[in-house]
């Protein structure tokens, strides 16, 4: 177990949000809950898998809901009601531990990103408890079902909830992860398009039998410290970005217009468009997205889709783009990250796959030559 520093949670979360594919929140408000915490004496705990006794009880502390902004008189709904007196996602797990009879060893990332791996940070400091050098997605995702607690079979429920008014639920049990995904998103959407979660909670043995990619906040972190170096130092972020990640270049350009995007069932659909600049002068990239971007096309023809990775980048400062929050004329680079090894196992690829989102294709990764 090794306490991190601000520096290294700050790589850590810009790491995340790299490898978010556009999703999984701002890593400024993540760093915000950090910041809440670090001032309050609270201390932020890594440790490793193998360190958790095999008894050891985790769960996974997150947000659930749309990134779309919220109109004014949507909001003005909420004006009445009361704010929650702790985070959320505290809340939320200790109405799951409430319901369990025990209290939580550990906290476990539940998606990359710079907001939903901070929580995961933040919630674990505030119950003076580690988070552990796992997560549950190695990217960013959109429904609850995309999980390798999924993908290993292991339930979702119990599920405690808490929304940004201090109410909380427990559901006891669901059918599956596909109807906890309605009842849980159909409850964002009333409470002001999220909602904190926290669920799966699992026996650490469970956790080190595969429920969770082993060592990923390590990774992201050394994808984090790559571009902050760079930087530091005067250097183009890109290449270490992509030689820590072991990522490819996919496209670089400008956009041609502000991201097209609606607020659908509580969900970010839309799709941004890029004008080839450079030696993909000429040519241009399309990239649809459901909250993270999923499908990306060059000049017609599918380039890259999930499960691996598809991350958009401000080209001068590679700070990475959350959906829809990017504008006509700014220059990015397109890059993509293999896949984690859980998503390529056949209950994987039954669910993170074009076909899933409706599209008529077989995924396309990027070791099949882009």
């Amino acid at each position: 177990m090794k306490e991190l520093d601000f520096k290294a949670i700050a790589d850590t979360l810009y790491g995340c949000t790299i490898l978010g594919t556009g999703g999984g929140g701002d890593p400024a408000r993540g760093l915000a809950l950090v910041k809440v915490e670090i001032d309050a004496g609270r201390r932020f705990l890594l440790i490793d898998l193998d360190e958790l006794d095999d008894n050891a009880l985790a769960c996974s502390p997150y947000f659930t809901g749309s990134m779309a902004p919220v109109p004014p008189e949507r909001e003005a709904r909420f004006a009445r009601l009361p704010r929650a007196p702790e985070p959320e996602a505290y809340l939320a797990m200790r109405a799951l531990e409430d319901h369990l009879g025990e209290k939580m060893a550990a906290t476990v990332s539940i998606e990359y990103g710079g907001l939903n791996t901070a929580v995961a940070m933040a919630t674990a400091a505030r119950a003076g408890i580690p988070f552990v050098d796992a997560d549950a997605a190695g990217r960013a995702v959109p429904d609850l079902q995309f999980s390798t607690y999924y993908v290993s079979g292991l339930p979702i429920f119990p599920l405690g909830l808490a929304t940004r008014f201090g109410e909380t639920a427990v559901l006891p049990k669901v059918v599956d992860d596909f109807r906890a995904e309605d009842m849980v998103r159909a409850l964002a959407v009333v409470s002001g398009g999220m909602i904190a979660t926290a669920d799966h909670p699992t026996r650490a043995r469970d956790l080190k039998a595969g429920a969770v990619i082993k060592g990923a906040l390590s990774y992201a972190r050394a994808v984090g410290r790559a571009r902050r170096e760079a930087q530091e130092a005067g250097r183009d972020a890109l290449p270490a970005i992509l030689e820590a990640g072991r990522g490819s270049l996919m496209f670089e350009g400008a956009l041609t217009a502000d991201p097209k995007w609606e607020d659908r069932d509580g969900f970010l659909f839309g799709e941004m468009a890029i004008a080839g600049a450079g030696r993909y002068s000429g040519s241009a990239y399309r990239v649809w997205f459901k909250n993270e971007n999923l499908i990306a096309w060059r000049d017609g023809q599918v380039d890259v889709t999930a499960p691996d990775l598809i991350c958009v980048l401000e080209r001068e400062t590679a700070r990475p783009v959350n959906n829809p929050y990017v504008k006509k004329g700014t220059e990015v680079a397109v890059l993509a990250f293999p896949a984690p090894k859980e998503w390529l196992t056949p209950r994987g690829l039954e669910i993170l796959v074009p076909r899933f989102f409706g599209f008529d294709f077989e995924p396309r990764r990027i070791v099949e030559g882009n």
